[in-house]
């Protein structure tokens, strides 16, 4: 496993690390014991955010004493100074450390630069200056925001959705962060469970030498499949080329990544699982996908009145109305076929 550098910060690690989101769903010790196995394997970065519940607390209980042996990054939600420094104060607290290798602006739907009269840069500096962070990154999830914080000079890694299912515009961001030195994170490398195949997942990042992929992991036996390409590297050869371009004819375009922030739905429609339940449908064992409890919550979407505050909300300025009309014709259609054959 190659080794990269993030842009200007120095940070050197595997071109491998780990999205720590899902730890948030296990019990403390399970999530200790999965972390450790992560360094022991010889993952060295990552990823947390305050919003992640308790996913710093158990990061703090899994490398409180060897902290300088990693690098964390966290990222705060905060709008106004005072619930930045709220923010970074209490994971800071719960990591059991000092300082953060990286602390990002979560999400941000705006270029946050001095001077522009919310004080949050301003915020970020001073932290930096005082120790409590060592560098200053930034999350975003729209093309236009990452761009233009790409080329601000004002941070040193840009947190942005990547993966092979990239399109034209997010590998030109890629080329921006190299030729600026910013140090670029690819969040949602498996598009939100849409890539089923962790070694062409992983063949694909080797090809860029500046792209620091978090997986996120959950259980063990996903850990598993990363650990096992620390030592035996994907390689991005005629097979997996092939394969790769087979995923992207299926899945490029407006698909929904499930990352739900356009919840909560003013009808109580799921629409981080509505919305693409066609692609889940065929990437995955359908039988969960059909359910009655599922079927339950298909049915709401026949509730969508197209009030837009989803539109508004996605990050990926998809039309999510129209992709849950979509969705659910052909749910409807898959779920009858599935009923007869169960039938005969």
């Amino acid at each position: 496993m190659k080794n990269i550098t993030l842009g200007s910060t120095g940070i050197t690690v595997p071109q491998n690390a780990f999205g720590a989101l899902p730890v948030q769903r296990i019990p403390k010790n399970d999530a200790v014991h999965i972390l450790r196995r992560a360094y022991d394997g010889g993952m060295r970065f990552f990823d947390t955010a305050r919003a992640y519940t308790d996913s710093e607390e158990k990061l703090g209980a899994a490398f409180e004493n060897m902290r300088d042996k990693i690098f964390i990054a966290s990222k705060t939600q905060a709008v106004t100074p005072d619930k930045f420094w709220k923010d970074l104060e209490t994971s800071l607290a719960a990591l059991k450390s000092d300082y953060l290798d990286i602390y990002q602006f979560h999400c941000a739907d705006r270029c946050y630069a001095p001077g522009d009269g919310t004080g949050m840069y301003e915020a970020i500096l001073e932290a930096k200056e005082k120790g409590m962070i060592r560098h200053i990154g930034i999350t975003a999830h729209k093309i236009g925001v990452a761009e233009e914080c790409a080329k601000s000079g004002l941070y040193e890694t840009l947190q942005y959705p990547f993966s092979y299912l990239a399109s034209d515009k997010e590998l030109e961001l890629v080329s921006l962060c190299r030729e600026k030195n910013v140090g670029f994170i690819a969040m949602k490398a498996l598009a939100g469970g849409l890539i089923r195949n962790s070694r062409a997942a992983m063949a694909y990042m080797t090809q860029f030498g500046n792209v620091l992929p978090i997986w996120g992991i959950q259980r063990e036996s996903e850990l598993d499949e990363w650990l096992a390409l620390m030592e035996n590297d994907a390689v991005m050869d005629e097979e997996t080329a092939a394969f790769i371009e087979n995923e992207r004819k299926e899945l490029c375009g407006d698909f929904c990544r499930g990352c739900g922030y356009c919840m909560p739905c003013p009808q109580g429609i799921m629409i981080n699982q509505c919305a693409r339940i066609s692609l889940m449908l065929r990437r995955a064992p359908m039988e969960g996908w059909l359910s009655e409890t599922m079927q339950e919550e298909m049915r709401r979407t026949e509730n969508c009145i197209g009030c837009g505050a989803c539109i508004k909300k996605c990050p990926y300025e998809l039309n999510t109305p129209e992709l849950l009309k979509k969705n659910y014709e052909d749910y409807k259609k898959i779920l009858s076929e599935w009923e007869e054959k169960k039938q005969k």
